[in-house]
């Protein structure tokens, strides 16, 4: 991603965020306090320092994301704000996380882009816990043919739709 794409999508996503607060829509989806959360494609870090301010100090937040402005803005904000909860992760699929460690997964408006989605799923499935929540969305797709590409691999079920967000569980 070439710096110009990154500034003017990060421009977009203040914006996006002024008129729907990414703490606001993840505080209705039910991310808690203490929880982990893998931010899948973080971007400019919109949805990382929301879940960073919800979770406090004793949960953790992963943001990753292939490109490595990404990371850098991540750091740079979760610096200037304090936020010591948010560890990043420079990859395209691989985390690097324990197998069962995370609480939250999100994947906002980025599906769309991926090259091979059935290994992000795969990797996605294997780092939740037995009980976590997929928090998706993905402005590019159709509405209708969310849950399908979603569930269609058998690793993730479809719970709910809450305003734009998908919640859908781990399946064993």
């Amino acid at each position: 991603m070439r710096d110009l794409h990154f500034s003017l999508m990060s421009f977009y996503f203040k914006i996006r965020d002024f008129f729907s607060p990414p703490e606001k829509l993840l505080k209705e989806a039910g991310i808690k306090p203490g929880s982990h959360v893998l931010d899948y494609g973080c971007g400019p870090g919109s949805y990382s320092l929301a879940a960073a301010r919800l979770i406090g100090t004793k949960g953790k937040v992963y943001a990753l994301d292939l490109h490595l402005r990404a990371i850098e803005s991540v750091q740079a904000k979760a610096t200037k704000k304090g936020l010591s909860n948010i560890e990043t992760i420079h990859s395209n699929c691989a985390t690097g996380l324990e197998d069962s460690s995370v609480d939250v997964a999100l994947l906002f408006d980025i599906y769309h882009e991926i090259e091979n989605p059935d290994e992000i799923m795969k990797e996605l499935h294997r780092v939740m816990k037995p009980n976590a929540v997929l928090l998706f969305s993905d402005h590019h797709l159709e509405k209708q043919d969310i849950p399908s590409k979603i569930t269609r691999n058998g690793l993730f079920g479809l719970q709910k739709k809450v305003k734009k967000i998908y919640i859908f569980s781990k399946e064993a």
